[in-house]
């Protein structure tokens, strides 16, 4: 039997046909139909172009759409021979909106996907105080960032070379202060228990002490009976460097290094999505990867338990928004206001170069590839993380969430799994 069924609660629109066989599904085709053709219109344009182009690919991730963008024209000029190198100070004002973009990425999804879709299986009614809650605090979140970024989505305040805002002292207390209410939120509605009490637990055996909308989700994925669900590959990879990661793949437990060239670009059928592999194998993208490959210590704890299943995902995720909390702390506690903004001097027309850039997205890792020459961008490719986590797979071997998906007895508990990787068909078919 297929059963076919539009997706929603994503950015764009997706059909997923559905395979049954003895009433459990046993493969499942996901078709993107849209097709912008971002990289097609960059081809021809000048390359700063780029960074306003580039990140309306999606208006969930833009941000790190335009720090994948800055970055790949920073390495082109480093590899043409041109040195590029930021102040302390814009690299951490980078690091602090971006940051700011996956904390509300992560609540948003939160509240507006995963609770209510528990909520739903449980036959419990909505709770509209869910949806002001998250409205609430993300637009405190957009805030502190766009005190650096202008505004957000779509900012283009970050240039090769630097950024161009110049904030104060007063400016970065003003970002702490708001962050300090994002704590707070975290603290009372989140995990219903202190923050540094949160961020001392290690280990599955003490994640009773959490309570609030946290444990509302993991109780709820129990008593639905998704815990143990939605396993995949257990492969993880992720080319970014950041807080909350080390580049690296990771086997199970085994992490190993990796390399950016390795990865590969597949055309697939009866969609307009590319998929991706490394060395010709699948791998999953995001939170939970990010986890496994920096070896945070409760996320391991989840996956002895739960190993790659939804329970492990969907917590690796809301756990990333403490991590990521504590480190916009540090960063704005340790800015010096005085270091300049944009100390590079860029050439009127960049060099015949190729570039590079990659950022950890909130959905996982985002390559950007840039190609110039004579001073016009000859190639640009996008590798989203939805490519990566959202392929068909192959004849050998499933896409990452088509092998989480399989086995499930019926469509509602599927979709559920599917959302635990967070898809976007915007950022999939560019």
């Amino acid at each position: 039997m297929i059963v076919k069924k539009l997706i929603e609660k994503i950015e764009g629109e997706a059909e997923l046909d559905f395979y049954f066989n003895k009433g459990l599904i046993d493969d499942v085709q996901i078709h993107h139909e849209q097709y912008r053709g971002i990289e097609e219109v960059l081809v021809g344009r000048v390359p700063k172009d780029a960074l306003v182009i580039a990140p309306r690919v999606c208006g969930v991730c833009s941000h790190a759409h335009l720090i994948a963008v800055v970055r790949a024209l920073e390495d082109g000029y480093r590899n043409a021979g041109v040195p590029v190198n930021l102040s302390a100070k814009a690299a951490s004002i980078r690091e602090f909106t971006l940051s700011c973009e996956l904390i509300q990425n992560h609540i948003k999804w939160l509240y507006l996907t995963m609770l209510p879709e528990l909520k739903s299986m449980a036959g419990e009614e909505p709770v509209t105080n869910d949806t002001l809650k998250a409205a609430h605090v993300t637009a405190m979140v957009n805030k502190a960032m766009a005190i650096f970024a202008g505004q957000w989505p779509h900012s283009s305040y970050a240039v090769p070379g630097g950024v161009t805002c110049d904030p104060t002292y007063i400016d970065v207390m003003k970002a702490e202060g708001m962050i300090d209410q994002v704590i707070a939120f975290f603290e009372k509605e989140m995990a219903g228990i202190p923050f540094g009490e949160y961020m001392s637990i290690h280990s599955i055996s003490d994640i009773d002490k959490v309570q609030g909308d946290m444990g509302r989700v993991l109780g709820l994925m129990e008593k639905n009976g998704l815990s143990s669900s939605g396993k995949s590959h257990d492969r993880f990879i992720a080319f970014g460097n950041s807080c909350v990661c080390k580049v690296g793949k990771s086997m199970g437990t085994k992490v190993y290094k990796v390399d950016v060239k390795y990865v590969k670009e597949h055309i697939q059928k009866d969609t307009t999505a590319k998929a991706v592999t490394y060395k010709n194998r699948f791998f999953e993208v995001g939170p939970l990867a990010r986890g496994m490959i920096r070896k945070e210590p409760l996320i391991k704890s989840f996956h002895r338990q739960y190993k790659d299943a939804a329970m492990s995902r969907v917590f690796a995720r809301i756990h990333e928004v403490a991590l990521l909390l504590e480190y916009t702390k540090k960063i704005l506690g340790e800015m010096d206001v005085r270091e300049t903004s944009c100390p590079y001097d860029e050439p009127k027309i960049m060099p015949d170069c190729d570039g590079v850039g990659i950022v950890e997205a909130a959905k996982g890792s985002l390559i950007h590839k840039i190609s110039v020459r004579s001073g016009l961008i000859t190639h640009y490719d996008i590798i989203a993380p939805t490519q990566w986590n959202l392929s068909q797979g192959s004849g050998q071997q499933k896409g990452v969430a088509v092998e989480g998906m399989l086995c499930s007895k019926d469509i509602e508990s599927a979709l559920f799994i599917l959302r635990t990787f967070d898809v976007c068909s915007t950022c999939i078919s560019q």
